[in-house]
């Protein structure tokens, strides 16, 4: 249970340095200024949000690296000998190992946007 958790919340450390940091700077560097400066006036917690991008993402990268030892820990630990708890079992971390492979990739995107393409741009 400590897996899912801890994947679930590295998911939306991630997300939310997407939101905050990502996705505007991703907005600018396709030439969409007009759009974003639309989106935050349906969306004005994004200037916030904005003001503590390194904090987020710093937590955010805290919260992969806590997943991911979790995860790593948990993936070699035995499953039931019970055959429908095992495929249970092996399924769940399955989706764990998805869950925290999509959060990194999250995390990585939003990064890059964030802190990499503007200063090559």
């Amino acid at each position: 249970m400590q897996d899912k958790s801890a994947n679930f919340l590295s998911l939306l450390a991630s997300s939310s340095t997407l939101i905050c940091c990502g996705l505007p700077s991703l907005f600018i560097v396709l030439g969409a200024g007009a759009s974003f400066a639309n989106l935050i006036t349906v969306f004005p917690f994004l200037i916030v949000l904005s003001q503590y991008k390194l904090y987020i993402t710093i937590f955010a990268l805290l919260m992969i690296i806590f997943a991911g030892q979790v995860n790593y820990k948990t993936f070699y630990m035995p499953c039931p000998s019970d055959p429908e708890l095992g495929r249970v079992c092996i399924r769940a971390r399955k989706h764990s190992r998805y869950i925290y492979y999509f959060s990194l990739a999250l995390f990585i995107f939003a990064t890059l946007f964030t802190y990499v393409i503007p200063k090559i741009i």
